[in-house]
Order: C-alpha cells, then structure tokens, then sequence
C-alpha cells in the first residue's frame, strides 16, 4: 500500500517542465565570468543598454510614495491600463478598453496566463519552429498539447495557411504567432500576416499574438497586429506585450494582455489568487515609459541595426555556417549544420548541443543550441552585446572551427 512517504515528491506536472534552456545558458555563462573566466554570451534575450534615467528617476521617486506601498487593483493601476490602451493605438493602431488590458509580471506572466485562462485539458495549441523555449512548457502546463509546425530557412522561418492546414485536428484551439520572432528575427509582411488571420477566422482559432519586439524592426519591414488586419479576429485573439525589450526594462517585470473581456476578467481572477497585483513602483515606471518619447527607443535601434549587419557578415563568413538577415528583433538564427561531424581538439559533435559545450568550454564563447528553440542543427545568437565583444566572441568560434579544418 502506497503511504504519503513512498508517494513522488515533485508533481508530474511539475516534474515534466523543461528549465529556460536561454536562462541555463546566460546563468552559465555568468558564473564563469564571476570566476574570472573570460566568457562572452550570445544567449541573453535582453538589450545590454541601461533603463532610460527618466524612468528610473520616477521609479525613485514613486519608492518614496506611501500609496504605492500599498495594494492596488489586481488587473493593474488604472492609469497604467490606459496608457496600454493610448499606446496600442499608437503604435499599432488597435483600439481597445482599459477594460481589455490586464498588467501582468512580464510578458513571461501574460503568456501563462493567456494559456491557463484559454486551454483545456487535450486542447492542441499549433506553435511554429523555431519557437520560443517558453511556448510549448506553458501549453503543457495549461494541459495542453504543443503542435511544433516546422518551417525552413529557405521559408525565411515563416508558416502559411497552407503549412498550418496539414496541422489542423478537432482539438486545434490556438496558434502561437510571433512576429518580429525570437528566435529567428523573422518578421512576416502585410500580405503573410493577411493570409494568417483569414486562415484563424475561417477555423475559428485563437491566436496569442506575442508582440513584444513590435519597436526592434529594420530596412522596410514592419510588425503587423493580426486584429488591425482583421478587426473580426479581435474576439479570438489574445496580445502579450511588455515593455522590456522596447525599453530594456527587463528586470522591471511589467507586461500585459490584450484581449476580449470576458478572457481578461477570467485572468484576472487567475491573477488574483497567483500574485495578485504587479510591483506598484515597476507600474509607475512603465507608465513613464509609455507615455514619453520614444528617442532612446530609436538609439538602441539604430546600434541594433549596426550590430545586425555585422554578426551577419561575421557568422557567414566561417565556413560550414549559413545565417539569413534578421528583419526584426536581436538576434541571429544560424545553420550550424556544417560544424557537425568535425575534431574539436578530439571532440566530435553530432548535434548542436555538443557543439555549444565545445563552444563554451574551448573557445569560452555561450551560444543557445536549436535543440531548444525545435530546430537541431541551428544555433541562436543574441547581438544585444557591444561591437567589440560581439566580433571577438564570432572570431573566436571561427578560430576553432578553422583548427578543425587543419586537423
């Protein structure tokens, strides 16, 4: 007979949830560095610039404010909800309710909950590869099943209605739609996003729509909301959204979800027996954030944009590595499928896994294998690091991939 000693410690659930394979990776990397080891990352998803000073100066000051020592509203502070809805329209040109917004602890937050409040038990969420390494592990916490649709490099990364349509079961409720994209920087134009949102429409899908690098386009590309396009798909789309890329305020943890309001009531409640209301003083920040100008928005762009020029030209000049232009984002999705097979100083890697160890322990050089992001064979690498690091991390991956040529 089972007794509560013999019983699992950790529930099944629980116990299945992958760790962050890019918060392993950056976690790695750093501990090395307090080592003294000379370790330079790709893996961060965060900007290396610091939070502009007049968010913070707000943020200090609103620390000192005794009415945000206190419990506020579960779905956010009234005039943070409505600086979300002031600056959808602004930028994307979605018109939504205060009533619409729930603010959340980042964008991480927001996609839980979107998943816990929308899928059941069974319900098959279609999540194209490469993907975000949070996407599927949230699905499978919701109960849900993570349907990976693959794409090609040759596709540039990109699904259309009729990859999606060979996916389709009875028990399909959502797409995961990603665009600019992390992993890849794959950011899908007007007439792609167009064909997407028909498809959703006619299949009555849901669709979590993660925008959170809509500011981090270059060139002429440009990020498309799916319910701008088709205002009909408003009523089954849920948008995560956060101000950490846009403002490199990732450790202030603030996001949110845009939806219909029966969705954003539903989570709400969730939120009110999870955590409750978000950090006031963060709240305070990102109402700064929202409302200002966007003119270090534009700074870190512009060097994001120089940084993508030049880990493209760096990346596809080692021999055996082929990485496309990112449009969006930053980061660069590259094949690594040509490294394989080769002696690393008498290592020999068959996927990209061992590859980023020998990368990390011989060149001391932090990559995140596609291993975790769907795709074997790919590599992903963060260029929100300085010029100087970023060409000496590339250059010393192309001296150990020549060293195996001359082995």
């Amino acid at each position: 007979m089972e007794t509560q000693l013999t019983k699992q410690r950790i529930s099944t659930r629980i116990g299945n949830v992958a760790e962050s394979a890019t918060l392993a990776i950056d976690a790695k990397a750093k501990a090395l560095k307090a080592k003294g080891v000379d370790v330079i990352g790709f893996g961060a998803g965060e900007p290396d610039f610091p939070t502009p000073s007049r968010i913070a100066q707000v943020a200090a000051e609103a620390a000192l404010d005794p009415k945000n020592h206190r419990y506020t509203p579960t779905a956010g502070l009234p005039e943070l909800r409505q600086a979300i809805v002031d600056k959808s329209k602004r930028d994307s040109g979605l018109e939504i309710a205060p009533s619409q917004v729930l603010v959340t602890n980042g964008g991480k937050h927001a996609i839980f909950n979107t998943f816990a409040t929308l899928i059941d038990e069974g319900d098959e969420v279609l999540i194209p590869a490469p993907y975000w390494t949070t996407y599927p592990e949230a699905v499978k916490l919701a109960g849900g099943i993570p349907v990976e649709v693959p794409t090609t490099l040759e596709e540039g990364f990109k699904v259309t209605s009729n990859i999606l349509e060979s996916y389709l079961t009875p028990k399909t409720k959502m797409l995961v739609h990603v665009s600019p994209s992390n992993p890849t920087g794959a950011v899908y134009d007007l007439e792609q996003s167009r064909d997407l949102a028909n498809w959703l429409l006619q299949h009555e899908l849901w669709v979590m729509s993660d925008e959170i690098y809509e500011h981090l386009v270059y060139d002429d590309n440009q990020a498309w909301s799916l319910p701008v396009i088709e205002p009909k798909l408003m009523n089954r789309s849920v948008i995560v959204n956060g101000v950490a890329k846009t403002y490199a305020m990732t450790g202030w943890r603030i996001g949110w979800m845009i939806g219909p309001e029966d969705v954003i009531s539903a989570a709400t409640n969730l939120q009110s027996q999870s955590t409750s209301n978000v950090s006031n003083v963060a709240q305070r920040a990102a109402i700064e954030a929202l409302e200002g100008p966007l003119d270090d928005v534009k700074v870190m762009k512009s060097a994001f944009d120089k940084r993508r020029s030049l880990i493209h030209q760096l990346l596809n000049d080692i021999p055996g590595v082929i990485c496309p232009m990112p449009e969006g984002a930053f980061y660069a999705y590259a094949s690594l499928e040509g490294l394989l097979g080769r002696n690393y100083d008498g290592k020999v890697p068959s996927n990209t896994s061992e590859l980023a160890e020998i990368i990390l322990d011989q060149a001391k050089v932090a990559i995140v294998p596609g291993e975790a992001f769907g795709t074997p064979g790919f590599a992903r690498f963060s260029y929100a690091l300085g010029e100087k690091d970023l060409a000496e991390g590339i250059g010393r991956i192309a001296k150990l991939v020549q060293s195996s040529i001359e082995r």
